[in-house]
């Protein structure tokens, strides 16, 4: 509908400039411009313009190598789910908030699931405001030894969460809204980087600890920009101006603290590498190259270890928390987690990485609970529940749930209809 919309403002004469990942949308332009090759400081350029075909036809446009060769689903074998299945259920009890009708949904644990359904129809009033909402204090109250669920949210009961250790929404609200804070803090390897320079030799003969190499502390942070690497200055009647500082050339440290190096590069100089980069350098540090190796596996390998947090898009700041989380994998135990239409902004290289992540996320033992309206993200569900038929009055019911090929057979679904389509041609050969 809303292509349709777009094209019949370009009828009427207008030029219509979009700026969109979604496949249907580029098929349908008739002139499109990919930017590229990478993202960040390997971006920047027209990789190629024109046609359709003529992207298709590029071998330096990723956009077109996904164009010629979609997904192909599904990615990893489907979990099983429903009669039958281990999986324990999450079952919610007479959902009515909104425009919910009463409904009762048992959710798979240890699953990924997806809830689908046209706008309005109700999934973030079941998703965030019913079950987030309502487990969160009650997972919180487990944990301190009182774990019982004071009250539901919208609902008459949940019942099967008992196992939950932790509930986490993974959003794309900023990581950080400070200069100092950046990917390396946020995520936690930088505390491991600054004991790695606390114990090389030039540190021992400085009587350097690690607190020398945080831009928190004064004694080695430069004295100026208090370690944000910028100041900010006032203008009158103007927005005000963020400069590089002056004193320490935007380096965060004072030069003593810059003497201290390793494999040639001083703390300063390890901040402002990036990912790809850095990788290498900490081959030998399995900490450290567990948690940059992630980032590359989220398609975040651009980014430099310093970058200011505030600067990241929302898109970027997700994929981050969920790198935290991936870090963490080896010690959490069972955690579910909300994500509420992650694919916004994401091309179809990053969706196909986040699909990734979240199976990564399943297979270490939680359980993950997605919004979402990317049809390559729903065909790689273990299982989906579709809400609708319409938004509004008209929503607020169950149309389908099951695992993806029932769903698309199901007649009374917009989603079905729409994946149907879809699975016929990104099936997988061997399936």
């Amino acid at each position: 509908m809303l292509l349709d919309t777009l094209q019949a403002l370009q009828a009427k004469g207008n030029t219509v400039v979009v700026v969109e990942h979604d496949e249907d949308t580029i098929r349908r332009a008739e002139h499109i411009v990919d930017l590229g090759p990478g993202a960040g400081v390997e971006g920047g350029y027209v990789v190629a313009q024109g046609s359709v075909k003529a992207l298709m036809r590029s071998k330096r446009s990723v956009t077109g190598q996904f164009l010629r060769e979609p997904l192909r689903h599904p990615i990893v074998t489907p979990r099983p789910c429903g009669k039958g299945a281990v999986a324990e259920m999450l079952s919610v009890r007479g959902a009515s908030l909104h425009n919910l009708k009463s409904i009762d949904i048992n959710i798979p644990l240890q699953r990924l699931v997806c809830v689908s359904g046209v706008s309005g129809s109700g999934k973030s009033t079941l998703v965030r405001d019913i079950v987030h909402d309502s487990l969160y204090p009650a997972v919180i109250a487990k944990r301190r030894r009182k774990g019982r669920l004071t009250s539901a949210v919208g609902c008459e009961a949940i019942e099967g969460w008992q196992s939950l250790q932790r509930i986490l929404e993974v959003d794309q609200t900023p990581i950080g809204r400070t200069p100092r804070s950046c990917p390396a803090t946020y995520i936690g390897f930088w505390d491991q980087i600054r004991k790695l320079f606390a114990e090389l030799p030039e540190s021992r003969m400085r009587g350097y600890a690690a607190s020398r190499f945080s831009f928190n502390v004064d004694q080695g942070r430069c004295p100026v920009c208090k370690g944000r690497g910028a100041q900010k200055i006032e203008m009158s009647f103007l927005p005000d101006v963020t400069v590089s500082c002056e004193s320490c050339g935007g380096r965060r440290f004072t030069p003593e603290t810059c003497d201290v190096t390793y494999r040639g590069k001083s703390i300063a100089d390890v901040l402002a590498l990036s990912v790809d980069e850095a990788v290498i350098v900490f081959e030998a540090h399995p900490a450290i190259h567990h948690a940059l190796e992630l980032l590359q596996d989220v398609g975040l390998g651009y980014l430099t270890l310093g970058q200011q947090s505030p600067t990241l898009s929302g898109g970027e700041a997700q994929r981050i928390k969920l790198v935290t989380e991936l870090a963490k994998a080896r010690i959490s135990r069972h955690v579910l987690y909300v994500l509420d239409e992650p694919t916004i902004g994401l091309h179809m290289a990053d969706v196909s990485k986040l699909i990734c992540v979240l199976h990564r996320l399943v297979d270490a033992g939680n359980s993950v609970i997605i919004i979402e309206h990317n049809l390559d993200v729903i065909a790689e569900a273990d299982w989906v529940i579709d809400l609708g038929p319409e938004g509004g009055d008209k929503g607020g019911r169950i149309v389908a749930q099951g695992p993806p090929p029932k769903i698309a057979r199901s007649k009374r679904s917009h989603t079905g209809r729409f994946l149907a389509d879809f699975l016929k041609e990104r099936i997988a050969d061997d399936q």
